[in-house]
């Protein structure tokens, strides 16, 4: 104990030299590789996702960069001919080296939003321009992730949502271009139509429901209710971090009402909004 006590300082700057060599090496092995290539993908993760995307891209003879820190699996696609280097992709100087500067496209395939926001937040400052298409799990942050910089946002449930949907509908004999009409709504509006659902007793630990616990539920409006009488852009909504799904009256479901529709008795008000927002909503529909 003495020994190291006294050498402490030596040994720690050996060990953090040893790794900057190392990260320094890996670097420049990793921009010796991407030097030449230009007009590239560059494919942040190399699971599953990452090399689906790999195959798709290799099949239209786009050239890619695929960065993993996993040493194993670089390794074992390295070997099998796959363009995958070793690399942090969260690190600005990972991104750098693996020719951000010349890229097409970046897309960040594993669904993990912290690291993603910190990708791209060094892509805004190195390259604004460049499309990034990121991969997350729900709905959750696809507003976080469209403002950090993300062009293009696939949120794994819903995007399986909309193949079963989708699947069905052809099923069903719906034609081709209603059901791709359908596709490209849902995802031009960042899934806004599939937004939220109703909660169930066996939702407790569905892990598949949005991490900020958000919901729809229905709200029956009484004769007596303060609500009643009242236009929808005069409930303000809004101002309790809540937002009108659909009005239910007389058997008919309004999607999209009128901000002028005035609310009746017997109307079912379906809201979005996390528990205790609808807690509040209620109150304030009810009693006001």
């Amino acid at each position: 104990s003495p020994i190291i006590l006294k050498y402490s300082d030596r040994i720690v700057m050996y060990l953090v030299a040893s790794e900057w060599e190392q990260r320094s090496v890996e670097l420049q092995r990793l921009a010796m590789r991407t030097m030449m290539v230009k007009k590239h993908v560059i494919i942040c993760g190399y699971g599953r996702s990452g090399q689906s995307v790999a195959r798709f891209l290799r099949q239209e003879k786009v050239t890619l960069i695929a960065l993993d820190a996993d040493p194993e699996r670089v390794k074992q696609a390295s070997a099998g001919g796959d363009a995958v280097l070793f690399g942090d992709a969260s690190k600005r100087e990972v991104l750098t080296a693996a020719g951000l500067s010349r890229a097409a496209a970046v897309v960040i395939s594993f669904a993990d939003t912290h690291a993603a926001m910190t990708i791209l937040t060094h892509i805004k400052q190195l390259r604004p321009d460049v499309p990034v298409i990121v991969r997350t799990f729900d709905d959750t942050d696809i507003d976080k992730l469209k403002d950090a910089g993300a062009s293009e946002i696939v949120a794994e449930v819903v995007e399986s949502a909309l193949m079963l949907a989708t699947q069905t509908m052809l099923r069903l004999g719906v034609p081709v271009k209603t059901v791709l009409g359908h596709l490209r709504d849902a995802r031009g509006e960042r899934y806004e139509i599939m937004r939220g659902f109703f909660k169930g007793a066996t939702d407790s630990d569905d892990r598949n429901q949005p991490t900020n616990g958000a919901q729809l539920k229905s709200f029956v409006i009484d004769a007596g209710a303060a609500a009643v009488g009242k236009t929808i852009e005069a409930l303000a909504l809004e101002t309790m971090v809540v937002s009108l799904n659909a009005i239910r009256r007389k058997g008919v479901q309004h999607v999209t009402p009128d901000p002028q529709m005035r609310v009746e008795a017997d109307d079912i008000l379906v809201l979005y909004g996390a528990p205790q927002a609808l807690a509040k909503a209620e109150a304030v529909l009810l009693q006001g």
